[in-house]
């Protein structure tokens, strides 16, 4: 029998622009929940506990905030952002 376990993309975002290249993704498909989720990944690749300290939040209320249900507050958000040392732009949507 072949033994398997779960995927874990942090396991292989091991790089900084890695790590900014799928927040990128995430931020531009405008999915709340996959912005969510990369930031989870992105937090266990650096270590959890000490994103969450950097970010001001317990490392259990950051594993809930970016689980699959999780609705990070703002504060929290840019908290983490500045966390991980990314930051947030805006562009002008081009027309459809």
């Amino acid at each position: 029998m072949v033994k398997t376990e779960p995927f874990d993309a942090g396991r292989y975002l091991t790089t900084p622009e890695a790590q900014a290249e799928l927040l990128s993704d995430a931020l531009a498909s405008g999915s709340a929940a996959y912005v969510a989720q990369a930031l989870g990944v992105i937090a266990r690749a650096r270590g959890m506990t000490e994103v969450a300290r950097e970010a001001g939040v317990t490392r259990e209320a950051l594993y809930k905030s970016l689980s699959e249900d999780g609705d990070p507050r703002l504060t929290t958000l840019l908290g983490v952002m500045r966390a991980l040392g990314v930051t947030l732009s805006a562009h002008i949507k081009p027309a459809a």
